[in-house]
């Protein structure tokens, strides 16, 4: 049920067995989210915290004219609001941008996690950290790169993402996102988007249809966008 997770955690991190009966133990139960559903709203108290299991679920804010920012993009094995444990509400929304199935872990659990379980402790301390990273990541992409740039590197960083819980390879993956969805990543418009898309395709390094990345040259994809993975600490690491 969780295997995508414990492939994240172990890709980065050694767990025991007893650990990762301890990471089983985390959830309650186990719920369907269907498309374009915002799961948790900004400023609601929070019991529990959420797992993806499958499909692609976004953090985000929003304006009052209705305009929203997409602040990260999580896909199987993330945990979407770990950061709920002490912060107990959100300042902005958690919505499920395709079905998803999730797994929710109360935060009693995780509470008796962290004072059972020190090394586990240290590992979704490092997760949140994670996070941290990707967000300072997009801001330089909304703050610095032109359109091109900054699809090419939201199209490379979620390659290494998915790459890590086995769901892309060397010739692309599935991604079920809409131009107006990329849009709303990237601070841009679909037409902007639509553009951006044509030119990485002309240049003969990616193509995005039917739901599918198709990847031509991971190379050039990587040096249009100047991708550095340093940042998604996928290494090995001891906490």
């Amino acid at each position: 049920m969780i295997e995508k997770h414990l492939m994240r955690t172990r890709a980065r991190h050694s767990i025991t067995p007893e650990e990762e009966s301890a990471i089983h133990a985390l959830v309650r139960e186990v719920r369907e989210v269907p498309a374009r559903t915002t799961l948790i709203h900004a400023g609601e108290r929070i019991h529990h915290s959420t797992m993806l299991l499958d499909g692609l679920m976004c953090r985000y804010k929003d304006l009052k004219d209705g305009q929203r920012q997409i602040a990260e993009l999580h896909v199987p094995g993330d945990f979407v609001d770990l950061h709920s444990f002490s912060l107990k509400r959100l300042d902005h929304n958690i919505m499920a941008l395709t079905p998803c199935r999730v797994a929710l872990v109360p935060h009693d659990r995780l509470q008796a996690l962290t004072e059972n379980h020190p090394h586990l402790t240290r590992i979704y301390w490092f997760s949140t950290n994670l996070d941290a990273a990707i967000h300072r990541e997009w801001e330089l992409s909304l703050g610095r790169r032109d359109a091109v740039s900054r699809l090419a590197h939201l199209l490379c960083e979620l390659h290494s993402r998915l790459a890590l819980v086995g769901m892309a390879d060397d010739a692309g993956y599935r991604l079920k996102l809409t131009q107006s969805d990329l849009a709303e990543c990237l601070g841009l418009t679909p037409v902007h988007i639509n553009r951006s898309l044509r030119q990485l395709r002309e240049a003969g390094l990616v193509t995005f249809r039917s739901s599918k990345v198709e990847l031509h040259d991971m190379a050039g994809l990587r040096g249009v966008a100047e991708f550095d993975p340093a940042f998604l600490y996928l290494e090995p690491v001891e906490v």
